[in-house]
């Protein structure tokens, strides 16, 4: 039987490359590529595959959200060159099967997508252990909402405005996420959740 996989990567030449090495494995066919993690939920109704490949950073939409949208439609494999630690507990909370790095070879790629199409799970040992050592964000929900807002460029007023929470409320949880991540400030802050994937 072969397993339909949908490619979703910004990087054209090695999304390119990535679909021509698993073309060449037997059993696994290529039936989509998307440039935008916008586009994943449209091409996985459209092309029904039985696996997802995404990479994280892409425009539009991130692989993870993606991912959180299409877990109930197909199983998951994050490929990527960003091995923060908290990127791979926010993907197993969205559904995902598989966590392997963009350094990883076509045919150990080609392995995650059968054991995850078989209903297994595969992590790369060195992502898994790190996110480990790194534990799990200290960051609520809120904190890292409005973090992720601030990160964009919002300011206080807008921030509390798509959160539904006053002025004051938004301040003390970007003070509260400060004082957790140990910052100095709100850029600070923003950074460190960043390189360690809590946002």
């Amino acid at each position: 039987m072969t397993t339909r996989v949908l490619l979703a990567d910004d990087e054209h030449l090695i999304r390119g490359a990535i679909a021509a090495l698993l073309d060449l494995e037997d059993g696994i066919e290529v039936v989509a590529q998307v440039g935008r993690g916008d586009e994943v939920v449209g091409a996985v109704a459209e092309h029904r595959p039985d696996v997802a490949v995404l990479d994280i950073e892409m425009p539009g939409m991130d692989g993870l959200s993606a991912a959180e949208q299409i877990s109930s439609q197909c199983k998951i494999v994050i490929l990527t060159s960003l091995g923060r630690p908290g990127y791979l507990r926010r993907a197993m909370a969205a559904g995902v099967s598989g966590f392997l790095g963009k350094d990883a070879s076509a045919e150990e790629l080609a392995m995650a997508i059968r054991k995850v199409q078989s209903g297994g799970r595969y992590l790369d040992a060195e992502l898994a252990a790190a996110a480990m050592a790194a534990g799990d964000s200290p960051l609520t929900e809120r904190e890292r909402d409005a973090l992720r807002l601030a990160a964009e460029g919002a300011t206080i007023s807008r921030i509390a405005g798509e959160l539904h929470l006053t002025e004051g409320t938004v301040r003390n949880y970007l003070s509260s996420a400060m004082t957790k991540l140990n910052a100095q400030n709100r850029l600070e802050a923003i950074r460190t959740a960043q390189q360690m994937g809590w946002l």
